[in-house]
């Protein structure tokens, strides 16, 4: 008989259908936050008028911003920023655009909650294959994430930080790192440039396919996450085809939401979440192209384990008659995102790194086809050439 739990994340709300600054508002006023810090993309504050909107309809309650969060998240400028959010007394902290911003304010919460503001302060909190939760305390400052991409970070309480000094991308995480509230908004998605848009899209499918094969998953994670790849699948190729398209762009935010089910309630992931996390932080590849890239592969390294969650999975994808990697890989084409790791300027000679450096994952660990060495993760890589 098959055993399973579901666990529910510490989260208040998700709300759709209302611009983002007349949300916010709301929700800084039910939370009865006096200092709010936004964490925004430098494009929407510099070349757009999004921020200030928000700005404007918090008046008094605005602390501060900040929009110097590079791509990966690195640890130099999270802790800069946090001695910010200090310096403004910050009692909310809100998360405007992509998945490095949102990850950055997640642990921007408990930088301020340790007074951590230099970078080695946050060794030894980090995430290992033998301790899934840092032992961070209950942060007193929270948050609230308005995502400009879909990448589906903000559905789940972990935050990827890359340490540059040693090229290395950690996880961190604590149940409190979950936003309250997160805000969908299709308006602040204009601004996405197509391939981001597209590359996060691929990426929050990557929650929902590893989740469905996952050696934990459970029927509310499957049937979530299915009907989430098709709602990404179907309003990806529309927004692709009509960049204005606002239903298509706010299907693809349902998308994301639901294919983030799995991950927000600890189903655990496998190796294309893993070997992502290297590529991105060891190779600098933009973390929007790894689920391109890979994904085909995984799926055929882990058929043999998982073939009736891959046949939902084409169906999902549209393709009930093709294999799952085929008809993936085949969607991936139609987006225009790169194919290969050759694409993405990854070759062969960095394999034996990335392969070592995979193994210090928590989802290697965990991926349904068993990897047991670094050269298990070098035949997926070479399926990826």
């Amino acid at each position: 008989m098959r055993t399973g739990s579901y666990q529910y994340p510490a989260m208040d709300f998700v709300i759709y259908g209302k611009p983002a600054a007349e949300a916010l508002r709301e929700e800084a006023e039910r939370l009865g936050a006096r200092r709010v810090f936004l964490i925004a993309s430098r494009t929407l504050n510099t070349s757009t008028d999004e921020i200030e909107k928000i700005r404007n309809a918090l008046g008094e309650r605005h602390a501060g911003t900040f929009d110097g969060i590079p791509q990966h998240t690195t640890r130099e400028v999270v802790v800069q920023t946090a001695a910010r959010a200090r310096d403004a007394r910050a009692d909310l902290i809100v998360a405007i655009g992509g998945g490095s911003v949102v990850d950055a304010a997640k642990i921007v919460l408990m930088c301020l909650e340790h007074e951590i503001f230099e970078q080695d302060g946050l060794d030894g909190y980090e995430t290992t294959p033998e301790r899934r939760f840092g032992p961070f305390r209950n942060p007193k400052v929270r948050m609230i994430a308005i995502p400009s991409t879909l990448s589906g970070g903000e559905y789940n309480s972990g935050a990827l930080v890359t340490d540059t000094r040693r090229k290395l991308k950690q996880i961190f995480n604590h149940p409190m790192m979950m936003p309250r509230t997160i805000i969908l908004d299709p308006a602040i998605t204009r601004y996405t440039p197509e391939k981001l848009w597209l590359g996060s899209g691929t990426r929050a499918m990557d929650h929902g396919i590893e989740a469905i094969c996952s050696i934990r998953s459970n029927p509310l994670v499957d049937s979530a996450c299915l009907r989430g790849l098709r709602y990404l699948h179907d309003g990806l190729l529309r927004t692709k085809a009509n960049p204005d398209d606002a239903e298509a762009r706010i299907a693809c935010q349902f998308g994301s939401w639901l294919s983030a089910f799995g991950l927000q309630a600890r189903v655990p992931m496998g190796a294309s979440h893993a070997i992502g996390h290297v590529l991105g932080g060891t190779c600098d590849v933009p973390h929007y192209f790894c689920t391109a890239v890979m994904m085909p592969s995984v799926l055929r390294y882990n058929r043999p384990a998982t073939e009736q969650a891959q046949k939902s999975i084409a169906a999902a994808l549209g393709a009930p008659e093709r294999e799952a990697s085929e008809a993936f890989a085949a969607f991936i084409g139609d987006l225009g995102l790169p194919r290969r790791l050759s694409d993405v300027g990854v070759g062969e000679d960095r394999f034996k790194l990335i392969g070592e450096n995979a193994m210090l994952s928590i989802f290697t660990r965990s991926n349904p086809q068993p990897i047991r060495e670094p050269g298990d993760v070098i035949q997926i890589l070479k399926l990826a050439a």
